[in-house]
């Protein structure tokens, strides 16, 4: 399935990126947010190709496969922050109610879980404004492979590297 997955990206341009890893076959990707097709001819046309995959993935489970087009996290904070301050106006969130939990429900990504790993090929070591709240708690695994050339080998270095791992969520590491 990860070859299916790795396939299905390199089909669509590069333009899919997975994002959560969980279990053996692929979730529906998700939804699609922002303008991802506004004023881009180059994406106009591929919109029915990613409903197509959204169709043919919806009854399956397990993985969880997003797409991200035309994406950036400081624009998914600002217009979170900006439906948050709409929802105060209005009367229906008092400012003392919000918390972590609650604004992750104005995030683009609401009731996606948050990566447990990113991988960043082509030995690129930055976000390039990319999940930046989502990735709080990730694992980071970075690779000089090009993504042309990433393939299941590659995949499954990150992920054994990942497995050894000590993962604290932000806590400090006892002795």
């Amino acid at each position: 399935h990860i070859d299916h997955a790795i396939a299905l990206q390199k089909k669509y341009d590069h333009t899919l990126r997975i994002v959560t890893l969980e279990g053996e076959s692929l979730n529906p990707g998700g939804s699609m947010t922002g303008g991802a097709f506004k004023n881009n001819s180059n994406l106009l046309g591929r919109r029915r190709e990613i409903e197509e995959l959204e169709k043919a993935t919806a009854n399956n489970q397990g993985l969880n496969f997003q797409i991200a087009i035309n994406y950036g996290s400081r624009d998914e904070i600002v217009r979170s922050i900006r439906k948050v301050m709409e929802d105060v106006k209005a009367g229906k969130l008092e400012p003392e109610q919000m918390d972590e939990a609650m604004f992750e429900n104005y995030l683009d990504t609401a009731g996606i879980p948050s990566p447990d790993l990113l991988i960043r090929t082509s030995g690129e070591e930055r976000l390039s404004n990319f999940l930046m709240w989502q990735l709080a708690y990730t694992e980071f695994y970075f690779t000089d492979v090009p993504w042309p050339d990433f393939n299941k080998k590659e995949l499954e270095k990150a992920v054994e590297a990942f497995q050894n791992r000590d993962r604290r969520y932000g806590l400090v590491k006892e002795d």
